[in-house]
């Protein structure tokens, strides 16, 4: 549902009038300063910019609180190691993705979503083989959704920063996106 909401809010986006994309691929906001013809001066962040930092802030947040969740509740050695590295790297992403929204004057979600809060409270009811075989089907879904996200904010935003942390941070999501594939082959014996 939320992955769907996105991709709505990127349609709308995209289907802004056409006086105010003429010329300008990245959707860049008449009147944004500018270095250059068609070239946004620094930390100029487009709708599309806004849009990832919210929502790539949402995700990160509960990639560290469901890793968290399921560092303690994990029942397979395999999720348990698989939560501490997305506890570890996505407080890394997470840290540098603020900075990045701070500098552009971006203020992102402090709290999770409505769909996060929901995935949250159903993993804390699950426990053993069932909280195992949830988190990581989860994972998958999650990083096949950031995957999409970090791609769409290097095609369609404006800030520099903000695409060269998607670009840099991309293949790390494709790495978790196989790991949690391979942890799910492990808990449910499907082949990845």
């Amino acid at each position: 549902m939320h992955f769907l909401a996105t991709v709505s809010s990127i349609a709308v986006l995209l289907a802004t009038p056409a006086w105010a994309q003429t010329g300008n691929p990245a959707g860049m906001t008449p009147g944004t300063p500018q270095t250059a013809p068609g070239v946004p001066a620094p930390h100029q962040p487009n709708q599309p910019d806004r849009l990832f930092v919210r929502e790539a802030a949402i995700g990160g947040m509960a990639e560290v609180e469901l890793g968290k969740l399921a560092a303690q509740k994990g029942r397979s050695d395999a999720v348990k190691e698989f939560a501490r590295r997305m506890v570890e790297d996505h407080t890394k992403a997470n840290d540098r993705l603020l900075g990045l929204a701070k500098q552009d004057g971006i203020v992102p979600p402090d709290e999770l979503d409505r769909e996060h809060r929901a995935m949250r409270a159903e993993f804390e009811k699950a426990s053993g083989d069932e909280f195992d075989r949830a988190y990581v089907q989860g994972q998958v879904q999650e990083h096949q959704k950031t995957a999409q996200l970090l791609e769409w904010e290097i095609g369609s935003g404006q800030d520099a920063e903000l695409k060269s942390f998607a670009s840099e941070t991309l293949p790390v999501v494709l790495q978790h996106l196989r790991m949690a594939r391979n942890v799910e082959a492990q808990v449910t014996g499907k082949v990845p």
